[in-house]
């Protein structure tokens, strides 16, 4: 990543995860440049990281050749529209991590010609467990798309997708996906306790289970259907449970809150166009 001039709009939750996450593969603090509108946290971008902070945004992406939107989707067009006249003469790369903000729309604060890639990464980014589905318009050449990878790829796993629409999905799929473990988990601890086990007890193994499934399912080759029968013994406890869950409609349910997530998605890209 030795060629990367990196500036991030936004020193937020999601911004210092990425900064985090290069710096530990090895970019270097100079590389990067901060535009960050809080003082307290360019201070410690600075005197903890060694990271360039400034709160003017057109002096921090002078240099740049990507440059990640790291605000909330509501503050999206304050701070690139003013930046379109300085993006269109760079051209750089404008990777956005900005929930529901369509290309579209970012194109039309950015400016003709300025290369946008989306990107949807989700909370386990912050420890570099993260899932993001990325997505650049056809026009956005290969050697731009692999950097907007390399990027993510310090925070976790990257996939991309062949539709803007898709990212609808992911967001609903593993953007949201956290919480329904957490639910998950939030539950069975709960059940735990209604059957006698002490709280503390009850929420470390939750806890521990959460942790250790995922890890066994990410050292495998991924073959959830045969990692699920692994653990059920014919006539045992496990598959008690599974079917207590299945005669519940588990899998249904399941899908319908997605597709709800992912219609609120859709809603929320619809109201971002609202901006232009």
């Amino acid at each position: 990543m030795s060629h990367i001039e990196l500036t991030v709009l936004g020193a937020g939750n999601m911004g210092r995860a990425l900064i985090g996450g290069l710096l530990r593969h090895g970019m270097r603090p100079e590389q990067i440049t901060v535009g960050e509108s809080q003082e307290s946290a360019r201070t410690m971008l600075s005197r903890e990281l060694g990271i360039a902070a400034t709160a003017d945004n057109a002096a921090a992406i002078r240099r740049a050749n990507l440059v990640v939107l790291a605000v909330k989707p509501h503050d999206a067009a304050a701070v690139l529209a003013p930046l379109a006249a300085d993006l269109q003469r760079a051209r750089p790369t404008v990777l956005s991590v900005a929930a529901g903000v369509r290309i579209e729309t970012l194109q039309s604060w950015c400016g003709a010609g300025v290369p946008v890639i989306r990107a949807m990464p989700n909370r386990p980014a912050f420890v570099g467990a993260g899932a993001t589905g990325l997505f650049a318009p056809p026009e956005v050449d290969a050697s731009r798309r692999e950097v907007a990878a390399q990027i993510m790829r310090s925070v976790g796993e990257v996939v991309w997708v062949a539709t803007e629409d898709a990212l609808d999905v992911v967001t609903a799929l593993s953007g949201s996906g956290p919480a329904y473990f957490f639910l998950l988990a939030e539950a069975m601890a709960k059940a735990g306790v209604d059957l006698g086990l002490p709280a503390d007890t009850a929420r470390r193994l939750s806890i521990a289970t959460l942790h250790g499934a995922g890890l066994l399912a990410q050292s495998s080759d991924g073959d959830l259907e045969r990692l699920r029968a692994e653990v059920t013994s014919k006539g045992g406890t496990t598959e008690a449970a599974l079917r207590t869950l299945q005669a519940a409609g588990f899998n249904e349910l399941v899908g319908r809150a997605i597709e709800a997530a992912a219609q609120r998605g859709r809603e929320l890209a619809e109201q971002s166009k609202k901006h232009i």
